[in-house]
């Protein structure tokens, strides 16, 4: 005699009826092994998202807040991939993303030398403003607004200037040392008779060979392959451990509400701006992360709409708010997610398994924090490389795309800064289109940011006269 009700179904039929397994055509353990290799494929990002962070964000030096960063990685991965898989019911991973963190301590905190409690504000705020144009579908307007062009320049520029952090971090602290600085020329070869240097790049060549070889989480294999060398060799000391407790956030958690009431001391301005960048970049990065997998999956509507799109850019901006209360930089959508889709993955459920895996993760810590800065080179030059695959769709024969997106790729390595880059970029695209006597074909959207980045230069101006 069967007893069972529908409140008494057993998990996996549970789970296959609300992820809908069998109209998907996907089964658990295809979502299962789906949902572990997208999280080998970005696992990476444990390690080098705090070894960003811990550059700006740290209490007496730089690295002392290095386990809360990794746990404020982890928690903040799973909170959004698990709104992703059971409210959008997507398998998609988010993460705090990659060239967003180095504008972060980069360009803000160490750039701007503003207090990485008001930077965090500025995500969190981000993150509001994001959950706003989401549930007012103002989103759409600021997508078809933006030139196509500054979206794909963006990414390059991104995918550069963290090759070029990855490049020259300094030796004496366990960087590359490939890249430094020079009286002479500016920049030059750094000693690539340094153990570092030389562990940077066989690092990037070991991390290149996985990748060409179509190895699942080539990125990750290569991190530890490089430091497992560095260990072996002397180079840089073992662990004291590979599991232990994760080091709750203490220091971390709820520093964005004490950065909001310190915003007056960054300058209303440069905090505008600051927010500015961190919302177009993520809303950017998620709507071609959603396109790119989308079309992978097959779940692009017939009319080019992404079903429950709205779902998914709600996980994001959770997510992205959840992340800096917690005391990371913004969570977007991750385009490794393709991997667990190669691996057969359709469902939600592979992102629930992938939240696990993130969640797992942080009981890690000892081993995660002993990973030297050189052996995370060869993932950033990596994702560098993927990233600039973007420029293929600009149109290099049309001066008011090319030249923008040129200024905008370029000067984002070369200022140390994502939004002096994007700034630029914003400023030359209308006014040579208006020197094409186009003017009418651009959007006030677009006239207005240029205005607010012109005003800014101007501000910076008077601040230096």
């Amino acid at each position: 005699m069967n007893n069972s009700s529908p409140d008494s179904i057993p998990a996996p039929t549970a789970i296959a009826r609300f992820f809908d397994f069998t109209g998907l055509k996907t089964d658990l353990k295809t979502e299962v092994i789906a949902g572990t290799t997208t999280f080998i494929t970005m696992a990476y990002i444990l390690v080098v998202n705090p070894d960003i962070l811990s550059n700006a964000i740290f209490l007496q030096e730089s690295g002392d807040l290095f386990g809360e960063l990794v746990v404020a990685t982890g928690i903040s991965a799973a909170i959004a991939t698990l709104i992703m898989g059971i409210v959008a019911k997507y398998p998609i991973a988010l993460a705090p993303g990659m060239g967003l963190n180095a504008f972060f301590a980069f360009s803000v905190v160490l750039g701007l030398g503003i207090d990485w409690r008001v930077a965090l504000a500025a995500v969190f705020i981000e993150g509001l403003l994001f959950i706003i144009l989401t549930l007012t579908n103002l989103r759409a307007a600021i997508i078809a607004a933006v030139p196509d062009c500054l979206k794909r320049a963006t990414a390059a520029g991104i995918g550069l200037f963290i090759a070029y952090i990855a490049l020259s971090g300094n030796p004496d602290f366990g960087g590359a040392g490939i890249i430094v600085a020079s009286e002479a020329t500016t920049t030059t070869l750094g000693n690539l008779g340094r153990p570092e240097t030389l562990m940077a790049i066989v690092g990037i060549l070991i991390t290149a060979a996985f990748v060409a070889r179509r190895i699942k989480g080539a990125l990750l294999w290569g991190i530890l392959a490089s430091a497992l060398l560095g260990w072996l060799l002397g180079i840089s000391p073992w662990p004291s451990g590979i599991v232990g407790l994760p080091l709750w956030p203490a220091d971390l958690i709820g520093q964005a509400f004490v950065g909001m009431g310190q915003i007056a001391t960054a300058g209303l301005a440069n905090f505008l701006v600051i927010m500015f960048v961190f919302l177009f970049v993520d809303l950017f990065d998620t709507i071609g992360t959603l396109s790119g997998i989308g079309v992978q999956a097959g779940y692009i509507a017939e009319d080019g709409t992404l079903p429950r799109a709205n779902q998914a850019l709600m996980a994001d901006a959770v997510g992205t708010t959840a992340g800096a209360l917690l005391g990371t930089s913004t969570v977007t959508s991750y385009i490794e997610s393709a991997s667990g889709i190669t691996e057969g993955g359709r469902s939600g459920f592979t992102a629930v398994v992938t939240a696990g895996c993130f969640l797992l993760s942080i009981f890690f810590i000892p081993l995660l924090s002993a990973i030297p800065g050189y052996a995370t080179a060869s993932a950033l030059v990596i994702v560098g490389v993927l990233m600039m695959g973007s420029v293929a769709g600009i149109r290099w024969s049309d001066p008011a795309e090319s030249i923008p997106s040129f200024l905008t790729i370029l000067l984002m390595p070369l200022t140390y800064s994502i939004a002096e880059g994007l700034a630029v970029g914003f400023i030359a695209y209308p006014l040579i289109k208006a020197f094409q006597g186009k003017a009418q074909e651009i959007s006030w959207v677009v006239w207005m940011i240029a205005a607010i980045f012109v005003l800014r230069f101007v501000l910076m101006a008077l601040e230096i006269a």
